[in-house]
């Protein structure tokens, strides 16, 4: 942006000081603009792990159907996706302008961003050190045949310069030696943050398995980062699973402060036993909103003989729901619950660490008694419903928890529950059964479910994922664990009806290969589902359909030339979903001197066709003539301050819903205000009149395609390397 010229002007009252400070204010205007949707930042939506996205104004039971909904388009990465994707919307991605971003983490140790909208690739990263690969299965056939980023990352778009992701990657080295570590990437460009990455290392006193005889010793090759990680009041927490119960191992979780990756807390629930991992088939920690944090552990070492407190002697909490606080900035079991047959299930393998823990919103009972509960189960078919003030502890002649339900979920559950806050319904896909909704009602579970799928889900069964808006059009999502997965789609208040999946309109919309435990994402009229070697996106066919600009194939995003020469690029625009509108195209950043061009400025994709545009950057040499213009106060064109101005605030506001448009009013006056002072003051003309030519240096073009339909418009840019030597 040009510098500000008031200062240097005898015609302009307003002093340089009040243009850079409506230039703050004008910035501010525009940041206080709502976000397009709703961000998915960490595994199953919210801490709770609900998996309800309540704010899908575009996807709805009327118009989800193989007619009008199906697979936009499909992304393509380098392993399998065992990890949820995430979304954040309007991130300003470094040189390539601002997007909707997917993050897609794989086992084979990357991490891609991509535009949410319609697919191009804007960053990848590969968290492998040199001389090192992604680690070998470990000899077990659950995360194969390579284990890298096997947990959902978590970001916080509050870290760091621009927002931080936050994912665990397990490698191995040269000596065959395997390692684990803890990495923060900025969100706009995958660059490494606070130092990191950081090797997990960690003692705990115990006499346990892999003790040294005072602690037992965390080893990383014994375990894989199974649940997914927990953000919480600044910390990041990871909790470990074991390969195939290959011993030793225990029962760990791990925190690090999320600003410099320092460990901060540690704690293992069978210090002085084994086994008692924590993988509950991926799903994150749960945690409420006091802090406490409520794992589901695996089959391992319960000490029955209990304290004076009742809780097990020597610590060990194997095949428990536990309640861990971080108080104090430590960790501590401040209340669990465990079957009274917990040994017998344990030695059977029928733990509670096959699922997830669930948090469901505070609820009053028949005698107006206000709850706090967590649900849970596992692999011995019982829904379990925990006060969380007050678990049940352990019981060896019966179970004390507030209210379980035998034989609810007939083959188990491998997976996670969701709910939706809108209807009170809790959904549970358990193995070789039907999807399931149970009514919550008196802050109680009703006995058996109000609804079921026809479909059954074999192994691992599935874990739902619910849109809505609000109270109103919701949709339960369910993916089938099969070749080729299936994406399934039920209106929530009615599971026996299917509305959709993905096998309806023959191979049109099938992506790929199903990946065992499959939670799909849902974001801004888009569904995100992950495959064995890339994700499927899914979304409203016609009227939400895209296109996408990127280097044509053989060409090359970078050109070097002398001042005078002309750069030369080729471009392809490609149609997504059926899009068949005008995209006109424009081109930004050339340096001084130099002027970028676009040919054809406009043009149509559609259908399988692809558009080749022809971008030329005319450079200049030393010794020609620079254009005079008009300067305003502000540094831009003299006029057009207003066109500028409220051309931003038109395709803002034409883009958010009637509710939206009325809470940005205030930005309306604020920019229409600032618009008008921008021409207030006049301006000058620039009086230089030779040129020295095209500097020396690299320069960033972007080449921009907009297409406006009604009141939605897109906008997909790629960017270029301009090197003038």
């Amino acid at each position: 942006m040009p510098n500000a010229t008031c200062s240097k002007e005898a015609n302009c009252p307003v002093p340089r000081t009040l243009a850079v400070a409506i230039r703050a204010s004008l910035l501010s205007c525009l940041l206080s603009l709502p976000l397009c949707g709703q961000d998915v930042l960490t595994y199953h939506n919210d801490n709770a792990r609900t998996g309800q996205y309540l704010s899908e104004v575009t996807l709805t039971p009327a118009n989800v159907n193989s007619a009008q909904f199906g697979k936009l388009f499909q992304l393509t990465v380098d392993g399998k996706v065992d990890a949820q994707p995430l979304y954040a919307s309007s991130v300003a991605i470094l040189n390539q302008g601002t997007h909707n971003v997917l993050y897609v983490a794989t086992e084979n140790d990357s991490v891609y961003a991509f535009d949410a909208d319609n697919g191009s690739q804007l960053w990848q990263v590969s968290l492998i050190e040199q001389g090192e690969t992604t680690s070998d299965n470990r000899g077990c056939t659950q995360v194969t045949p390579e284990i890298g980023i096997t947990s959902t990352p978590v970001i916080d778009r509050t870290s760091g310069p621009n927002g931080a992701i936050y994912a665990v990657a397990m490698t191995k080295d040269s000596s065959s030696a395997y390692h684990q570590r803890l990495h923060a990437l900025d969100i706009t460009s995958g660059a490494e943050l606070f130092g990191g990455p950081t090797e997990v290392k960690a003692s705990y006193p115990g006499t346990g398995a892999n003790t040294n005889g005072t602690n037992v010793i965390f080893d990383p090759g014994q375990y894989v980062d199974r649940p997914g990680l927990l953000l919480l009041n600044g910390v990041v927490y990871t909790s470990w699973g074991s390969h195939c119960d290959f011993t030793p191992y225990t029962g760990w979780i791990i925190g690090y402060n999320e600003s410099t990756l320092g460990q901060v807390s540690v704690i293992d629930l069978t210090p002085n036993g084994s086994d008692g991992a924590i993988w509950m088939a991926g799903t994150g920690l749960a945690a409420d909103s006091a802090g406490f944090i409520y794992p589901l552990m695996a089959n391992g070492t319960f000490d029955t003989t209990l304290n004076s407190s009742g809780f097990p002697w020597q610590g060990d909490y194997g095949n428990a729901m536990v309640k861990i606080s971080t108080a104090n900035g430590g960790l501590s079991v401040a209340d669990y619950f465990t079957m009274s047959n917990t040994v017998s299930e344990s030695n059977a393998d029928e733990d509670l660490g096959s699922g997830g823990a669930l948090i469901l919103p505070n609820m009053t009972d028949a005698n107006g008694v206000t709850h706090q509960l967590a649900v849970g189960a596992g692999k011995d078919q019982t829904l379990y419903l925990a006060d969380c003030n007050n678990m049940g502890k352990f019981n060896p002649s019966a179970d004390n928890i507030y209210q379980e339900l035998p034989g609810a979920l007939p083959g188990g559950i491998w997976g996670a529950p969701a709910y939706y806050s809108g209807l009170g319904l809790l959904y549970y896909g358990p193995v070789g059964s039907s999807l399931m909704a149970f009514q919550l009602a008196n802050a109680r579970i009703q006995a058996s479910a109000v609804s079921t799928t026809v479909t059954m889900f074999e192994y691992p069964g599935t874990t739902p994922s619910i849109s809505a808006n609000g109270a109103s059009n919701a949709i339960v999502w369910a993916a089938e664990n099969s070749n080729p997965a299936i994406l399934h789609a039920y209106p929530a208040n009615n599971l026996t009806s299917e509305l959709y999946n993905s096998n309806q309109a023959g191979t049109r919309d099938q992506f790929g290969t199903g990946n065992k435990f499959i939670t799909p994402t849902i974001a801004n009229g888009k569904v995100y589902v992950g495959t064995t070697n890339g994700v499927g996106v899914f979304g409203l066919l016609g009227s939400n359909t895209d296109f996408i600009v990127g280097i044509s194939s053989g060409s090359s995003a970078s050109a070097t030339v002398t001042p005078g020469q002309t750069a030369n690029y080729s471009l392809n625009v490609a149609a997504e979903g059926g899009f068949n509108q005008a995209v006109t195209f424009t081109c930004s950043g050339a340096p001084a001197g130099a002027t970028c061009t676009v040919s054809p400025a406009s043009a149509t994709p559609s259908g399988n066709s692809t558009i080749t545009l022809a971008v030329s950057v005319a450079t200049t040499a030393a010794g020609l003539p620079r254009a005079r213009r008009w300067i305003s106060p502000l540094g831009f064109p003299k006029g057009t301050g207003v066109i500028v101005m409220l051309l931003i605030l038109s395709i803002t506001l034409g883009a958010l819903t009637r509710s939206r448009r009325r809470a940005c009013a205030m930005i309306a006056t604020c920019a229409l205000s600032l618009a008008i002072a921008a021409v207030a003051c006049g301006g000058s003309m620039s009086t230089t009149h030779t040129n020295s030519g095209t500097p020396a240096g690299t320069y960033t073009l972007t080449v921009t395609g907009t297409s406006t339909s009604g009141t939605t418009t897109l906008t997909h840019s790629v960017t270029l390397q301009l090197i003038v030597s």
